[in-house]
Protein backbone atom coordinates (compact mmCIF):
# COMPACT_ATOMS: atom_id res chain seq x y z
CA UNK A 1 0.00 0.00 0.00
CA UNK A 2 2.97 2.63 1.05
CA UNK A 3 4.50 1.73 -1.94
CA UNK A 4 1.25 2.35 -4.38
CA UNK A 5 1.01 5.88 -2.43
CA UNK A 6 4.96 6.63 -3.16
CA UNK A 7 4.77 5.62 -6.82
CA UNK A 8 1.50 7.69 -6.85
CA UNK A 9 3.16 10.75 -5.93
CA UNK A 10 6.18 10.58 -7.88
CA UNK A 11 4.13 10.27 -11.27
CA UNK A 12 1.88 13.27 -10.45
CA UNK A 13 5.45 15.30 -9.62
CA UNK A 14 6.95 13.62 -12.87
CA UNK A 15 3.96 14.96 -14.76
CA UNK A 16 3.48 18.84 -13.45
CA UNK A 17 7.68 18.87 -14.36
CA UNK A 18 7.15 17.55 -17.74
CA UNK A 19 3.74 19.87 -18.35
CA UNK A 20 5.66 22.81 -16.54
CA UNK A 21 8.62 22.59 -19.30
CA UNK A 22 6.28 21.89 -21.96
CA UNK A 23 5.06 25.38 -21.13
CA UNK A 24 8.47 27.07 -20.72
CA UNK A 25 9.30 26.18 -24.09
CA UNK A 26 5.81 26.64 -25.78
CA UNK A 27 5.78 30.28 -25.32
CA UNK A 28 9.26 31.94 -26.80
CA UNK A 29 10.49 32.19 -23.82
CA UNK A 30 8.61 35.97 -23.48
CA UNK A 31 7.59 34.88 -19.82
CA UNK A 32 10.86 34.49 -19.24
CA UNK A 33 11.93 38.22 -19.78
CA UNK A 34 11.70 41.67 -18.45
CA UNK A 35 10.95 44.03 -20.92
CA UNK A 36 9.59 47.73 -20.83
CA UNK A 37 8.09 49.89 -23.27
CA UNK A 38 10.22 53.38 -24.83
CA UNK A 39 8.71 56.39 -23.61
CA UNK A 40 8.51 60.25 -23.83
CA UNK A 41 9.74 61.54 -20.62
CA UNK A 42 12.06 64.44 -19.46
CA UNK A 43 15.79 63.34 -18.31
CA UNK A 44 17.72 65.27 -15.91
CA UNK A 45 21.08 64.58 -15.20
CA UNK A 46 21.44 65.98 -11.80
CA UNK A 47 24.17 66.09 -8.87
CA UNK A 48 22.60 65.81 -6.03
CA UNK A 49 23.98 67.44 -2.59
CA UNK A 50 22.70 68.06 1.09
CA UNK A 51 22.34 71.71 2.13
CA UNK A 52 20.99 74.12 4.47
CA UNK A 53 18.36 77.42 4.34
CA UNK A 54 19.58 80.78 5.72
CA UNK A 55 18.71 84.38 5.48
CA UNK A 56 20.28 85.98 2.76
CA UNK A 57 20.76 89.04 5.22
CA UNK A 58 21.18 89.03 8.97
CA UNK A 59 22.06 91.14 11.64
CA UNK A 60 23.20 90.31 15.41
CA UNK A 61 21.96 92.84 17.29
CA UNK A 62 24.52 93.76 20.46
CA UNK A 63 25.23 96.24 22.84
CA UNK A 64 27.85 98.63 22.88
CA UNK A 65 27.72 99.76 26.58
CA UNK A 66 27.91 97.48 29.81
CA UNK A 67 24.81 97.07 32.01
CA UNK A 68 21.98 95.86 33.11
CA UNK A 69 18.95 94.86 30.60
CA UNK A 70 16.12 96.52 31.57
CA UNK A 71 13.94 96.09 28.69
CA UNK A 72 13.07 93.89 25.89
CA UNK A 73 10.11 95.29 23.49
CA UNK A 74 9.83 92.47 21.11
CA UNK A 75 9.66 88.89 20.83
CA UNK A 76 10.77 85.83 18.74
CA UNK A 77 8.80 86.11 15.52
CA UNK A 78 7.60 89.46 15.75
CA UNK A 79 8.67 91.61 12.71
CA UNK A 80 10.44 94.73 13.21
CA UNK A 81 11.36 97.95 10.87
CA UNK A 82 14.69 99.89 10.73
CA UNK A 83 15.21 102.53 13.82
CA UNK A 84 12.14 100.80 15.98
CA UNK A 85 13.08 100.19 19.50
CA UNK A 86 14.06 97.13 20.72
CA UNK A 87 15.65 97.13 24.42
CA UNK A 88 16.78 99.24 26.74
CA UNK A 89 19.64 99.14 29.21
CA UNK A 90 20.08 100.49 32.80
CA UNK A 91 21.55 104.34 32.37
CA UNK A 92 21.63 105.53 35.83
CA UNK A 93 25.60 105.22 35.60
CA UNK A 94 26.04 106.66 32.29
CA UNK A 95 23.34 109.46 33.32
CA UNK A 96 25.78 110.70 36.08
CA UNK A 97 28.65 110.51 34.13
CA UNK A 98 27.24 112.85 31.31
CA UNK A 99 25.83 115.08 34.12
CA UNK A 100 29.69 115.04 35.42
CA UNK A 101 30.89 116.39 32.35
CA UNK A 102 29.05 119.11 31.66
CA UNK A 103 29.60 120.57 35.20
CA UNK A 104 33.28 119.89 34.42
CA UNK A 105 32.42 121.78 31.46
CA UNK A 106 30.77 124.44 32.93
CA UNK A 107 33.75 124.87 35.46
CA UNK A 108 36.02 125.12 32.70
CA UNK A 109 34.09 127.91 31.14
CA UNK A 110 34.09 129.62 34.15
CA UNK A 111 37.74 129.44 34.40
CA UNK A 112 38.16 130.59 30.92
CA UNK A 113 35.57 133.77 31.78
CA UNK A 114 38.00 134.21 34.51
CA UNK A 115 41.50 134.34 32.84
CA UNK A 116 39.83 136.44 29.80
CA UNK A 117 39.40 138.85 32.37
CA UNK A 118 42.99 138.55 33.67
CA UNK A 119 44.02 138.76 30.02
CA UNK A 120 42.15 141.84 29.62
CA UNK A 121 43.55 143.62 32.32
CA UNK A 122 46.77 142.84 31.85
CA UNK A 123 46.48 144.24 28.19
CA UNK A 124 45.12 147.41 29.56
CA UNK A 125 48.55 147.27 32.09
CA UNK A 126 50.72 146.84 29.24
CA UNK A 127 49.46 149.58 26.77
CA UNK A 128 49.65 151.91 29.80
CA UNK A 129 53.05 151.31 30.59
CA UNK A 130 53.74 151.50 26.80
CA UNK A 131 52.36 155.29 27.00
CA UNK A 132 54.45 155.68 29.79
CA UNK A 133 58.17 154.63 28.90
CA UNK A 134 57.28 157.20 25.60
CA UNK A 135 57.16 160.09 28.56
CA UNK A 136 59.82 158.84 30.25
CA UNK A 137 57.61 157.85 33.32
CA UNK A 138 58.73 154.37 33.97
CA UNK A 139 61.34 152.06 33.27
CA UNK A 140 61.72 149.84 30.56
CA UNK A 141 61.61 146.52 33.18
CA UNK A 142 57.79 147.67 34.04
CA UNK A 143 56.85 147.62 30.41
CA UNK A 144 59.20 144.68 29.64
CA UNK A 145 57.04 143.03 32.76
CA UNK A 146 53.54 144.31 31.83
CA UNK A 147 54.35 142.37 28.31
CA UNK A 148 55.27 138.89 29.84
CA UNK A 149 52.35 139.27 31.98
CA UNK A 150 49.89 139.41 29.33
CA UNK A 151 51.66 136.93 27.14
CA UNK A 152 51.49 134.12 30.25
CA UNK A 153 47.64 135.35 30.40
CA UNK A 154 47.05 134.43 26.83
CA UNK A 155 48.71 131.29 27.54
CA UNK A 156 46.79 130.36 30.52
CA UNK A 157 43.47 131.16 28.32
CA UNK A 158 44.77 129.06 25.35
CA UNK A 159 45.14 126.07 28.14
CA UNK A 160 41.82 126.01 29.43
CA UNK A 161 40.07 126.31 25.92
CA UNK A 162 42.32 123.18 25.13
CA UNK A 163 40.61 121.46 28.18
CA UNK A 164 37.44 122.77 27.45
CA UNK A 165 37.60 120.74 23.73
CA UNK A 166 38.77 117.81 25.74
CA UNK A 167 35.53 118.07 27.39
CA UNK A 168 33.67 118.45 24.99
CA UNK A 169 34.98 115.61 23.35
CA UNK A 170 34.37 113.64 26.46
CA UNK A 171 30.65 115.34 26.76
CA UNK A 172 30.13 113.68 23.19
CA UNK A 173 31.25 110.31 23.86
CA UNK A 174 29.09 110.06 27.24
CA UNK A 175 25.85 111.13 25.18
CA UNK A 176 26.74 108.04 22.78
CA UNK A 177 27.23 105.78 25.25
CA UNK A 178 23.88 107.24 27.26
CA UNK A 179 21.92 106.48 23.63
CA UNK A 180 23.55 103.42 23.41
CA UNK A 181 21.26 101.87 26.01
CA UNK A 182 18.49 102.63 23.44
CA UNK A 183 18.95 99.48 21.12
CA UNK A 184 17.10 100.40 17.59
CA UNK A 185 17.09 98.00 14.85
CA UNK A 186 19.19 98.37 12.36
CA UNK A 187 17.53 97.36 9.35
CA UNK A 188 13.74 95.55 9.01
CA UNK A 189 13.36 92.02 9.52
CA UNK A 190 11.66 89.22 11.92
CA UNK A 191 13.27 88.67 15.09
CA UNK A 192 14.37 84.99 15.01
CA UNK A 193 16.21 84.77 17.96
CA UNK A 194 16.73 86.65 21.69
CA UNK A 195 20.18 85.34 23.52
CA UNK A 196 19.82 88.13 25.99
CA UNK A 197 16.86 88.15 29.19
CA UNK A 198 15.50 91.14 31.23
CA UNK A 199 17.51 91.70 34.32
CA UNK A 200 20.54 90.28 32.73
CA UNK A 201 23.93 92.29 33.35
CA UNK A 202 25.82 92.66 30.02
CA UNK A 203 29.59 93.04 29.94
CA UNK A 204 30.63 95.22 26.52
CA UNK A 205 34.45 95.92 27.99
CA UNK A 206 35.75 92.94 26.42
CA UNK A 207 33.50 91.77 23.55
CA UNK A 208 30.00 92.78 22.09
CA UNK A 209 27.33 90.71 23.72
CA UNK A 210 24.40 89.75 21.05
CA UNK A 211 21.08 90.38 22.50
CA UNK A 212 18.78 89.05 19.37
CA UNK A 213 19.09 88.08 15.60
CA UNK A 214 17.01 89.61 13.21
CA UNK A 215 17.03 88.70 9.84
CA UNK A 216 15.31 89.39 6.14
CA UNK A 217 13.17 86.08 5.59
CA UNK A 218 12.02 87.41 2.56
CA UNK A 219 14.86 85.66 0.59
CA UNK A 220 16.53 82.94 1.76
CA UNK A 221 19.99 81.49 0.67
CA UNK A 222 20.77 78.11 0.66
CA UNK A 223 24.47 76.39 1.09
CA UNK A 224 24.42 73.19 -0.28
CA UNK A 225 27.70 70.99 0.14
CA UNK A 226 28.97 69.59 -2.87
CA UNK A 227 31.86 66.61 -2.63
CA UNK A 228 35.01 67.38 -4.99
CA UNK A 229 33.93 64.78 -7.38
CA UNK A 230 31.00 66.97 -8.89
CA UNK A 231 31.94 70.61 -8.63
CA UNK A 232 33.95 71.06 -11.56
CA UNK A 233 30.77 69.83 -13.11
CA UNK A 234 28.65 72.78 -11.91
CA UNK A 235 29.22 77.20 -12.44
CA UNK A 236 27.71 80.06 -11.37
CA UNK A 237 24.41 80.51 -14.06
CA UNK A 238 23.57 76.75 -13.30
CA UNK A 239 20.06 75.87 -13.12
CA UNK A 240 18.74 74.01 -9.32
CA UNK A 241 15.85 72.87 -7.62
CA UNK A 242 15.56 71.74 -3.92
CA UNK A 243 13.34 69.98 -1.64
CA UNK A 244 12.43 70.23 2.17
CA UNK A 245 12.38 67.11 4.33
CA UNK A 246 9.28 68.09 5.40
CA UNK A 247 7.79 68.65 2.18
CA UNK A 248 9.68 66.27 -0.48
CA UNK A 249 6.75 66.95 -2.90
CA UNK A 250 7.24 70.75 -3.46
CA UNK A 251 10.30 72.28 -5.51
CA UNK A 252 11.56 75.07 -5.57
CA UNK A 253 14.14 76.05 -8.47
CA UNK A 254 16.78 78.76 -8.81
CA UNK A 255 20.27 79.49 -10.11
CA UNK A 256 23.11 78.96 -8.67
CA UNK A 257 24.76 82.13 -7.79
CA UNK A 258 28.98 81.09 -6.07
CA UNK A 259 31.20 78.18 -5.02
CA UNK A 260 33.37 79.48 -2.76
CA UNK A 261 36.98 78.45 -3.25
CA UNK A 262 37.40 77.83 0.10
CA UNK A 263 36.35 73.38 0.88
CA UNK A 264 35.01 72.29 4.30
CA UNK A 265 36.89 68.83 5.04
CA UNK A 266 34.35 66.16 7.30
CA UNK A 267 35.81 62.88 7.72
CA UNK A 268 38.45 63.25 5.04
CA UNK A 269 35.42 64.22 2.34
CA UNK A 270 36.20 67.00 0.61
CA UNK A 271 33.04 69.61 0.14
CA UNK A 272 32.59 72.98 -1.16
CA UNK A 273 29.94 75.25 -0.53
CA UNK A 274 27.44 76.36 -3.30
CA UNK A 275 25.20 78.84 -2.81
CA UNK A 276 21.96 80.01 -4.47
CA UNK A 277 19.13 82.16 -3.45
CA UNK A 278 15.13 81.76 -3.55
CA UNK A 279 12.17 83.58 -2.75
CA UNK A 280 10.56 83.19 0.38
CA UNK A 281 7.32 85.58 -0.15
CA UNK A 282 5.19 83.24 1.64
CA UNK A 283 7.51 82.27 4.75
CA UNK A 284 7.36 78.63 4.01
CA UNK A 285 11.13 77.91 4.42
CA UNK A 286 12.87 78.85 7.72
CA UNK A 287 15.91 79.24 8.51
CA UNK A 288 17.78 76.02 9.42
CA UNK A 289 15.91 74.24 7.24
CA UNK A 290 17.61 70.48 5.89
CA UNK A 291 17.32 70.48 1.82
CA UNK A 292 17.70 67.91 -0.83
CA UNK A 293 19.56 69.78 -3.54
CA UNK A 294 19.61 68.93 -6.99
CA UNK A 295 21.71 70.92 -9.58
CA UNK A 296 20.87 70.09 -13.29
CA UNK A 297 24.26 69.71 -15.15
CA UNK A 298 22.48 68.52 -18.59
CA UNK A 299 18.52 67.97 -19.60
CA UNK A 300 16.13 66.99 -22.33
CA UNK A 301 12.35 67.48 -22.12
CA UNK A 302 9.97 65.07 -23.50
CA UNK A 303 11.97 62.89 -25.55
CA UNK A 304 11.84 58.85 -26.15
CA UNK A 305 13.37 56.94 -23.41
CA UNK A 306 13.99 53.52 -22.25
CA UNK A 307 15.53 52.02 -19.10
CA UNK A 308 19.17 52.29 -18.77
CA UNK A 309 19.33 48.51 -18.65
CA UNK A 310 18.06 47.99 -22.31
CA UNK A 311 20.59 49.62 -23.72
CA UNK A 312 24.29 48.18 -24.38
CA UNK A 313 26.83 50.83 -25.00
CA UNK A 314 28.22 50.70 -28.77
CA UNK A 315 30.72 54.06 -28.24
CA UNK A 316 30.21 57.56 -27.29
CA UNK A 317 26.76 58.66 -28.13
CA UNK A 318 25.78 54.91 -29.84
CA UNK A 319 23.98 52.04 -27.74
CA UNK A 320 22.25 48.70 -29.08
CA UNK A 321 18.63 47.78 -28.00
CA UNK A 322 17.01 44.25 -28.23
CA UNK A 323 13.37 44.89 -29.72
CA UNK A 324 10.93 42.43 -29.56
CA UNK A 325 8.72 42.85 -32.86
CA UNK A 326 5.96 40.60 -34.15
CA UNK A 327 6.64 38.38 -31.18
CA UNK A 328 10.50 38.26 -32.29
CA UNK A 329 13.67 40.01 -30.94
CA UNK A 330 15.98 41.96 -33.36
CA UNK A 331 18.55 44.67 -32.36
CA UNK A 332 18.61 47.91 -33.14
CA UNK A 333 21.21 50.37 -33.37
CA UNK A 334 20.31 53.64 -31.59
CA UNK A 335 21.43 56.95 -30.89
CA UNK A 336 21.79 58.04 -27.08
CA UNK A 337 21.48 61.28 -25.13
CA UNK A 338 20.79 62.23 -21.54
CA UNK A 339 20.60 59.54 -18.98
CA UNK A 340 19.96 60.03 -15.10
CA UNK A 341 21.27 55.90 -14.73
CA UNK A 342 17.90 54.78 -14.57
CA UNK A 343 16.36 55.52 -18.19
CA UNK A 344 18.39 56.89 -20.86
CA UNK A 345 17.34 59.46 -23.84
CA UNK A 346 16.71 57.48 -27.49
CA UNK A 347 17.09 60.15 -30.19
CA UNK A 348 16.80 57.68 -33.41
CA UNK A 349 16.79 54.06 -33.64
CA UNK A 350 13.03 53.24 -31.87
CA UNK A 351 9.69 55.08 -31.49
CA UNK A 352 7.27 55.40 -28.36
CA UNK A 353 5.67 52.18 -27.81
CA UNK A 354 8.38 50.04 -28.97
CA UNK A 355 9.05 46.78 -26.46
CA UNK A 356 12.64 46.93 -25.67
CA UNK A 357 14.03 43.87 -23.90
CA UNK A 358 15.51 44.85 -20.00
CA UNK A 359 19.17 43.38 -19.93
CA UNK A 360 19.51 41.90 -23.61
CA UNK A 361 20.61 44.74 -25.49
CA UNK A 362 23.86 43.45 -27.20
CA UNK A 363 22.81 39.91 -27.04
CA UNK A 364 23.63 38.59 -30.38
CA UNK A 365 21.50 36.11 -32.12
CA UNK A 366 18.56 36.17 -29.46
CA UNK A 367 15.70 35.62 -31.14
CA UNK A 368 16.74 36.65 -34.94
CA UNK A 369 14.92 35.54 -37.88
CA UNK A 370 16.69 33.52 -40.02
CA UNK A 371 18.73 36.25 -42.58
CA UNK A 372 18.11 39.06 -40.07
CA UNK A 373 20.97 41.51 -39.65
CA UNK A 374 21.69 43.17 -35.91
CA UNK A 375 20.38 46.57 -35.82
CA UNK A 376 16.93 46.65 -37.80
CA UNK A 377 14.58 44.37 -40.17
CA UNK A 378 15.52 42.78 -43.25
CA UNK A 379 16.67 45.33 -46.11
CA UNK A 380 17.35 47.94 -42.89
CA UNK A 381 15.24 50.67 -41.49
Amino acid sequence: MKKLVIGIVVLVLVGAGVYTALNWNSDDGEQRTATANAEVRTIEQVVTATGRLQPRDFVDVGAQVSGMLNRIHVEIGDHVEEGQLLAEIDATVLEARLDATRAQLKFQQAQLAERQALLDLSLLTLRRQERLFEDRATSEDNVQSAAAQARAEASRVDAIEAQMEQTASSLRADEANLNYTRIFAPMSGTVVNIQARRGQTLNAAQTTPTIMTIADLSVMQIEAQVSEADISRLGPGTSVYFTTLGNRGQRWYSTLDLIEPTPKIENNVVLYNALFEIENSRGNLLPQMTTQVFFVVESAEDVVSVPVAAVSPRGPGRGQVTVVRDGAREQVTVQTGVSDRVYIEIKSGIEVGDTVVLGAGGMPGMGQRPGQMAGGRPGGR
